[in-house]
C-alpha cells in the first residue's frame, strides 16, 4: 500500500463511540472532530450498536464507517464488543487507504484490527484508555487480573506507540515493560461546561435550597467506580447536617441497587450536552472516588463548571489539581482522608468559593485543539514517509474553530 507524504487519512478502531456516554467515546469524539476540522479524513471501525441506524450518530461525525457484528458486554447491555472479522477489517483498510491506524480498545475487534493493519503494512498506535485489568476484582474475577495484564502488555507492545493520558500512568506502564509509552493529555469544553449554567430551579428539584450543600458524582454507576465511598462521604456529612444532598448523574449496573438501598440519594440517570452541563454547574462539591480510572474526563468537566473537587491524588486529579488551591487531594486509596477532605470543604464555604474560581481558571487552559495537535504529531511519528511540515500543513489546511 503506497503511503503519501502528508497525513490526511486516519483510521480509528474502537468498541465505543458517540453518542455512547463514557470517557473513551468522549475523548475519541473530540479527537475526530479536531482532525476533520483540519481537513484530515477519518474512518471509524466499530461494532454496530443495538438500535443504531445508518446515517445517524457516528455517521455524521466521520468520513467513513465500517460497522461489524458484535455481542453485548456483560453488565452493559447497551454496549457491544466487536467480533474479530479480520478479512472485513482488512478490506475496509484497503478501501480507505489510511496512513495510520489508531486502536483505542484492546478487545477482539482491536486485536483483529491490529493484525489486519500489520498485514497491510500500516503503522499502528494504540491507546490505553481503560484499566480493564483492575476491573476483574470488582466482579469476583480477580484470578484473571494477571492474565489480563500480560495480554495488555503483549497487545500494546505490538504497536508503534501506546498513548496514555497522564505522566503517572506512563511511568507505571514503562516500569511494567510497556515500550514506547507516550503521553497524550485530555482537554475539556470550557464553553459547554460553565458556572453560568447553574440552575436554582434544578436544585429545587433536588430538594436543595441555595445554601444547602450538594455533593455531585457524574459517571458510570458501577462497582469499579468505588461509589460506596461517595455514599460513605455523604452519610458522614449528613450526620452533622441533614440538608446535605448527594446527586448521582449516570447509568450502570449498580444504579438499581443504589436506588433501592438509598432512596434519599438523587439519581438522575444519564444526561448529555447542555442538560449535563446544567447538572454539573448546579452542584457544589464534586466527588471523584474512583481508584481505577486512567484519567477521568469528569474531573476537568467539573472544574470547568466551577465546582470544588475531592479526588485521590492520581489520574486527572494529580494532573490538574493543586491541593487546597483548586481542589482537595487525598493520598491514593486513603478513603478516610477522602472523607475528611469533603468534610473540610463542607465546614469552610469560603474555601469552597476560592477553589471554585481556581478550578475554573485551570480548566480554561485545557484545550482540545492543543490535544489534537499532539495527537497528529504522534500519528506522524508512527507513519514512515509522512512529513512533519507543520507550517506547510497549516498553510494548506482550513482554519478550525476552537475545539475546547
Amino acid at each position: 500500500m503506497t503511503i503519501p507524504d502528508q497525513l490526511h487519512r486516519v483510521t480509528i478502531v474502537s468498541e465505543t463511540f458517540a453518542p455512547e456516554i463514557n470517557g473513551v467515546a468522549n475523548t475519541l469524539s473530540h479527537l475526530v472532530q479536531g482532525l476533520r476540522q483540519l481537513g484530515i479524513k477519518v474512518q471509524l471501525i466499530r461494532p454496530a450498536q443495538t438500535g443504531e441506524r445508518s446515517g445517524s450518530g457516528a455517521d455524521a461525525l466521520t468520513d467513513a464507517i465500517q460497522r461489524l457484528p458484535g455481542l453485548p458486554i456483560p453488565g452493559y447491555a447497551s454496549l457491544r464488543f466487536g467480533l474479530p472479522l479480520g478479512r472485513r477489517i482488512r478490506k475496509a483498510l484497503q478501501q480507505f487507504r489510511p496512513q495510520a491506524v489508531y486502536v483505542a480498545t484492546e478487545g477482539p475487534l482491536g486485536l483483529a484490527a491490529l493484525q489486519a493493519a500489520r498485514r497491510c503494512q500500516l503503522p499502528v498506535i494504540s491507546g490505553f484508555h481503560t484499566n480493564f485489568h483492575q476491573y476483574f476484582a470488582h466482579y469476583r474475577l480477580g484470578f484473571l487480573t494477571g492474565l489480563a495484564w500480560r495480554y495488555l502488555r503483549w497487545f500494546h507492545n505490538r504497536t508503534s506507540a501506546t498513548l496514555v493520558p497522564t505522566r503517572q500512568q506512563a511511568a507505571q506502564l514503562q516500569q511494567a515493560g510497556f515500550r514506547n509509552v507516550q503521553r497524550l493529555a485530555r482537554g475539556v469544553n470550557s464553553e459547554l461546561f460553565h458556572p453560568s449554567r447553574r440552575s436554582e430551579a434544578l436544585r429545587r428539584q433536588w430538594g436543595a435550597r441555595p445554601d444547602d450543600l450538594v455533593l455531585l458524582y457524574v459517571g458510570r454507576i458501577a462497582a469499579e467506580k468505588n461509589l460506596q465511598l461517595a455514599l460513605a462521604t455523604w452519610r458522614r456529612l449528613r450526620a452533622t447536617d441533614e440538608r446535605v444532598r448527594l446527586v448521582l448523574v449516570g447509568d450502570g449496573p449498580a444504579l438499581a441497587a443504589i436506588r433501592s438501598q438509598h432512596p434519599e440519594v438523587i439519581c438522575c440517570g444519564s444526561r448529555r450536552g447542555e442538560e449535563l452541563a446544567q447538572h454539573y454547574a448546579s452542584g457544589d462539591v464534586f466527588l471523584f472516588p474512583s481508584k481505577t480510572d486512567t484519567f477521568g474526563n469528569v474531573v476537568t468537566e467539573a472544574m470547568a463548571s466551577g465546582l470544588a473537587l475531592v479526588s485521590f491524588d492520581y489520574a486527572a486529579g494529580q494532573e490538574h489539581v493543586r491541593h487546597l488551591h483548586n481542589g482537595m487531594l487525598a493520598p491514593f486509596a486513603d478513603e478516610e482522608a477522602f472523607i475528611r477532605c469533603a468534610g473540610e470543604l463542607a465546614e469552610r464555604p469560603n474555601l469552597q468559593q476560592q477553589m471554585r474560581a481556581a478550578a475554573r481558571a485551570e480548566a480554561e487552559t485545557i484545550r482540545w485543539d492543543h490535544i489534537v495537535d499532539e495527537f497528529i504529531q504522534r500519528l506522524q511519528g508512527a507513519a514512515p514517509g509522512v512529513k512533519d511540515h507543520e507550517s506547510e500543513q497549516n498553510a494548506a489546511r482550513p482554519k478550525r474553530a476552537a475545539v475546547q
